[in-house]
């Protein structure tokens, strides 16, 4: 199957192709942004409606996975602008651990997504700092069958 770019919800809320970041996945189907949630989210937080720590209660495993496989995502914490967000990936499915697996590299998270079996793949942004974190985009990928030949009996 062919890798298609994945979409980010720009700040006006429109869609553009993520080129330049080097995001491409192998997913089946769509993928699943929450960019109009999150700045859904931000907007409560700035009005008040919602408070600082309603949003920025990382659960502690989230936060070692941030610290020890998180890519950096080249953009500051809406929240606390003192650190640079990163992105953790969690893919879920058969034959693997039931908390899901956390691909250390671009080229594990490609193995995982071209897996016979489906999984279902989460990009989680995280905040060291302030423990913000958000729910980027979910996709599903893999469920793709072996190409490989059929040895024919020979007839005797």
């Amino acid at each position: 199957m062919e890798s298609r770019e994945i979409r980010d919800i720009g700040e006006a809320g429109s869609l553009n192709f993520m080129k330049g970041k080097g995001r491409s996945t192998t997913a089946v189907s769509a993928v699943v942004e929450f960019g109009l949630v999150r700045r859904s989210l931000l907007a409560s937080l700035a009005s008040g409606q919602i408070q600082k720590d309603d949003i920025c209660d990382a659960h502690p495993e989230l936060l070692r996975a941030a610290k020890n496989v998180g890519r950096s995502t080249k953009e500051n914490c809406p929240v606390c602008d003192e650190n640079e967000l990163v992105e953790v990936t969690y893919v879920f499915g058969a034959r693997l651990p039931a908390g899901g697996t956390c691909p250390h590299t671009r080229a594990e998270l490609l193995a995982l997504e071209r897996r016979a079996d489906p999984v279902l793949c989460y990009a989680v942004e995280v905040c060291t700092q302030c423990h913000f974190h958000h729910l980027a985009r979910k996709w599903q990928a893999g469920g793709m069958k072996s190409a490989k030949p059929v040895a024919k009996k020979a007839n005797q």
